[in-house]
Order: structure tokens, then sequence, then C-alpha cells
């Protein structure tokens, strides 16, 4: 399973889980089954959920087959490669049969919901018992998300103050502009040419 916090730009997305599903076909052999005997390689699933899309989605893609010529049926197994692609929009979908599945994860991965509005939607609409250690570990992935967030923020305010820093300006002049203690920024100065040192 792979969570995306929206659609890559860089590649196709289904272009990556047909390789992780190949890999996962192919590192079967001598640990699953030997030799050439390929009638014991085990179906695989890779399942992605994709953030942040235009609209909520849901696709199986698998083999199929199509007879171009003649109608002979070849044996095998036509369910080893499954991946199953989730995308969730950016707005959380009204409480529907057909979207449970994109509400849940939408609710449980939502950066704008609080714990309680999460625990609210996951308990009363899915009747799943929120009890003390469930509610913890929503509180724990929540709190990291938020911490990852404000690492990223830091790191770029810290990219911010050095570039300013290398174009001439004072640290007065760059705690001004970003809204920071110049002892602050001082350090991030002194951060950078330790690092460089």
């Amino acid at each position: 399973m792979e969570a995306q916090k929206n659609e890559p730009v860089g590649y196709e997305l289904l272009n990556r889980a047909v390789f992780y599903v190949s890999r996962l076909i192919s590192s079967q052999k001598e640990r699953d089954f030997e030799s050439t005997n390929y009638n014991d390689i085990k179906r695989v699933y890779s399942i992605w959920v994709c953030m942040g899309m235009v609209e909520n989605s849901m696709a199986h893609i698998h083999l199929t087959s199509d007879n171009l010529i003649g109608s002979y049926i070849w044996r095998g197994k036509m369910d080893l490669i499954n991946i199953v692609m989730i995308g969730l929009s950016k707005q959380l979908p009204e409480h529907d049969e057909q979207y449970e599945l994109h509400r849940l994860l939408g609710a449980l991965l939502s950066r704008e919901l609080t714990i309680d509005e999460k625990l609210n939607i996951i308990g009363n609409e899915y009747d799943i018992p929120v009890e003390e250690d469930f509610r913890k570990d929503v509180n724990v992935m929540c709190n990291l998300s938020q911490g990852i967030k404000e690492d990223g923020i830091a790191i770029g305010e810290a990219r911010f103050v050095i570039r300013m820093y290398k174009n001439g300006f004072t640290a007065e002049q760059i705690a001004a502009a970003v809204d920071m203690a110049v002892k602050d920024v001082e350090a991030i100065i002194r951060e950078k040419e330790q690092i460089h040192v």
C-alpha cells in the first residue's frame, strides 16, 4: 500500500504501480516457487491512495485477454496482478454509499479536520469503536503530519533567511522581513556558516 499527497508530475503513477507489482511477482522465484514451477506464483496487490485529486475515483487494473484470432482459452491465472488506484478529492465527500471508502480515508488523512471531527466520522458513520488506544493512534498520526508540515515550513524559512543573507541583508533586516527574532536569524546564519567551514 502506498499513499501519495498528490499525483506526481515527474512520472505517471500507474507506471510506478506496474513496476511494483512486477517486482513483487518476480521476487517470488526461489522464495515462493522454485525452478520453473510457475503455477505456485502467488497473487499480488498494490493499493495506491492519491490525495488532492480533482475527483474521487477508484480503479482496479488487472490482466485481461482479448482473442484476436480464434477462441482458444489459454490456461493460467489472470488474477496474479492487481493494482487498485484510489483517488481522493480535495473536498471530503458527503456520507454516501458510493463514496464510503473515500469519506473514511479522506477524513482520516485530512489536514483540515480536527482529531475530534475525524473520530466523530469514524465512530458515528462507520460504527468503528473509538477506544482510547485508537484515539491515541489517530492523535499521533495527526501530530506526525503537523510536525512534518512545521518542519517543512522551518526549512523553507531557513532557506529564505540564507538567501537574503547572501544578498547582503543584515540580520535585523531579515528578521523584520520574515517576522522572526534577530537571535533566531543569527542562529540560522551561524548554523549555515558552520556547515560550510
